[in-house]
């Protein structure tokens, strides 16, 4: 009788003692098993694309790219990956970009780890996972915020007072393109101008004033 194929989990995150307690998860849970770890975005998706993990768990601050960064790289070159960030911020600007990016769970690092394992099946199968704790703030900013990652990014850019042409230069884009960005956001704030938009995504925790 064969044994019923276990979780395979990909973890990213710089800290190595992170890294160190999740890997216990394999030793104690007989369906998961820790498949590689790495330290930050640019080995994710190297790892992904040699292990092709069911899950990833994934620190939200990693040096490079970010963890959401990661994710989106991710998700362009593999499709629809399961990814549950594990993050000691619960800030509504956090929440809010990684609900953007479609992952599959939200975990603050304090968490029981027994926590985790329930996200990492829940992910499996093909659900979300957001604590009670996380889940409370999320119906404000699903009615409020259909801005898309490059939109925030745009936003979070303009609150840090670049310019479109400064912004395009960070992201590789050409200045028309930003302006689209910059009109789409606009519209979808309903605010005037940049400013007003700025005072309006701060207000519903959308961006961080830095």
């Amino acid at each position: 009788m064969s044994s019923k194929p276990k979780i395979r989990v990909l973890v990213v995150d710089d800290h190595i003692l992170i890294r160190m307690g999740l890997k216990t998860i394999s030793e104690i849970e007989p369906d998961i098993k820790i498949v590689a770890q790495v330290e930050d975005g640019e080995a994710a998706v190297e790892a992904f694309r040699q292990h092709r993990p069911d899950v990833v768990i994934m620190d939200l601050r990693l040096p490079g790219m970010d963890g959401v960064q990661t994710i989106q790289a991710l998700r362009k070159e593999f499709g629809a990956v399961r990814v549950l960030v594990l993050s000691s911020h619960r800030t509504d600007a956090d929440i809010a970009r990684v609900i953007q990016a479609e992952a599959a769970g939200y975990l603050l690092k304090d968490m029981p780890l027994a926590r985790l394992v329930e996200a990492i099946r829940a992910a499996h199968a093909g659900r979300q996972y957001f604590p009670a704790e996380i889940a409370n703030r999320l119906p404000e900013q699903l009615r409020q915020s259909k801005l898309t990652p490059r939109e925030l990014e745009v936003l979070q850019m303009i609150a840090n007072g670049r310019s479109n042409k400064e912004i395009g230069d960070a992201f590789g884009i050409v200045e028309g393109t930003v302006k689209v960005h910059v009109t789409n956001l606009l519209e979808k704030l309903h605010a005037a101008d940049r400013t007003q938009a700025v005072t309006i995504a701060v207000k519903r925790g959308l961006i961080n004033l830095q």
